[in-house]
């Protein structure tokens, strides 16, 4: 490869290919779009300026808006930026500027310094910490005006957030075999992250859980049938005592024992006959007090004889659904879907990407990486027509935010000529037709 003139560059195996490069009028985010029509339409990044947040900032430093701020940092994670190094070329990107509004629409989005003080400085102040650890729960009651539920189901699991160096909070956990950090997410049936909360590495799976929990129920405190589900690591007699005063119907996983397994012995042994293919499965039920439990609850159990296996997988649910066996069984498997958004956020958004010293700034960068998360989900599950409603978070920005554009300014308008590869014109237009609804008429959750 050689230059020929100073503004192209060409290649040996082509001769008629020339590269040129010009960064602030081609953007690879043009994707982003949609989501900021959506962010409008619902008025969720809008929300920072009724939040009660302290701006210790004076003089230049205060050229770009709270709200300008919180929009950058949300839609850089969003399109995959989640270092805020990244800022240095975003700043120019015509697509984030856009999407930033503002100042920025006419010169610049905030710099790497502007973003890294108001994520390890404004916001990781105490008092703002705590509106933003707020902010996805109003988000998603934003969402939940057009149209309100009847039902919500709460799933809350543990992750890990692997560590490097002597970050603060930092611990060897024996379980994920790794010095990390161990956050703690709550999310609904529909996939939103209710709440986030960053906790140390050595921490037990349901440590803080009322930091998380508490906020969420009284939230939904009007909503006629409230559910929750939960692991082993949250079978404790505190989580079932406050569910059942907040009129919850929750199923826990049990962690086994010799007196649960006394209970269903006559399940245990090996059915007579040839082993089927398909494995036996049998269901029961019976009351079970533990000697940390103020009272009786009833636990199901399921017992699975599998073709080439010397004993049976056993599995115990503590609960006080009135279900039968079979369907509470079921009805707790489904939370594995959390262990599935869990992961979206993982790969897709990068939110395991904690790297700042201060363990409060690593809890701010979390709070916008979940903020990031439910954008990205409710546009999935709101607005996306029914034949790619199943995308994973990964397939959207791949193809859907990763849009390259070149962008041709006129004096009235500035024209983003979109590249239609992955997605159609057609789709495009079908999404802002659907967000443009939104509008008009109530959201219907289940409109294909």
């Amino acid at each position: 490869m050689g230059e020929r003139k100073k503004d192209a560059l060409r290649l040996d195996f082509d001769g008629q290919i020339r590269l040129e490069f010009h960064g602030a009028n081609v953007t690879s985010d043009a994707g982003l779009l949609p989501y900021r029509e959506l962010d409008e339409v619902l008025g969720l990044t809008a929300m920072v300026e009724d939040l009660a947040l302290q701006d210790p900032r004076t003089g230049q430093n205060t050229q770009h808006s709270l709200k300008a701020l919180l929009r950058q940092s949300v839609y850089s994670r969003l399109a995959g930026y989640e270092d805020t190094n990244d800022a240095e070329r975003l700043c120019v990107d015509p697509a984030m500027r856009r999407v930033v509004g503002g100042r920025a629409t006419e010169k610049t989005a905030a710099s790497t310094s502007q973003v890294g003080r108001f994520e390890t400085e404004v916001l990781a102040d105490p008092e703002n910490l705590v509106e933003i650890m707020d902010l996805s729960g109003r988000w998603i009651d934003q969402v939940r005006q057009r149209k309100p539920l009847t039902e919500i189901i709460l799933d809350m699991d543990s992750s890990v957030s692997p560590t490097h160096g002597r970050q603060e909070g930092t611990a060897y956990n024996g379980h994920y075999e790794c010095t990390c950090y161990h956050p703690l997410f709550c999310f609904n049936q529909f996939g939103d992250l209710e709440g986030a909360l960053l906790r140390e590495g050595q921490v037990h799976s349901a440590d803080h859980w009322r930091n998380v929990l508490e906020p969420i129920v009284k939230r939904y405190r009007t909503t006629r049938k409230r559910l929750f589900r939960g692991d082993a690591g949250f079978a404790k007699p505190e989580i079932y005592e406050y569910l059942e005063q907040q009129d919850y119907q929750y199923a826990i996983r049990l962690p086994a024992n010799h007196i649960l397994h006394s209970e269903i012995a006559f399940l245990l042994k090996r059915p007579v006959g040839r082993p089927p293919r398909k494995p036996v499965v049998r269901f029961t039920s019976f009351e079970y007090r533990a000697a940390t439990w103020d009272k009786l609850r009833r636990v199901v159990a399921k017992v699975e004889w599998h073709r080439g296996e010397l004993y049976p997988r056993v599995g115990f649910i503590v609960t006080n659904l009135t279900d039968w066996d079979g369907d509470v069984v079921r009805f707790y498997n489904q939370r594995g879907t959390a262990e599935q958004w869990i992961k979206e956020g993982k790969y897709a958004l990068k939110w395991t990407r904690l790297s700042c010293h201060r363990f409060i700034a690593n809890q701010v960068r979390l709070q916008l990486f979940a903020l990031a998360y439910n954008l990205a989900n409710f546009l999935r599950r709101l607005i996306l027509p029914k034949r790619v409603r199943h995308w994973s978070l990964t397939t959207l920005r791949e193809k859907l935010i990763k849009i390259g554009a070149k962008i041709v300014r006129h004096a009235r308008y500035v024209t983003f000529q979109m590249a239609e590869v992955a997605i159609p014109r057609q789709l495009f237009r079908e999404i802002l037709r659907r967000i443009e609804r939104l509008k008009q008429k109530p959201l219907s959750l289940d409109s294909g």
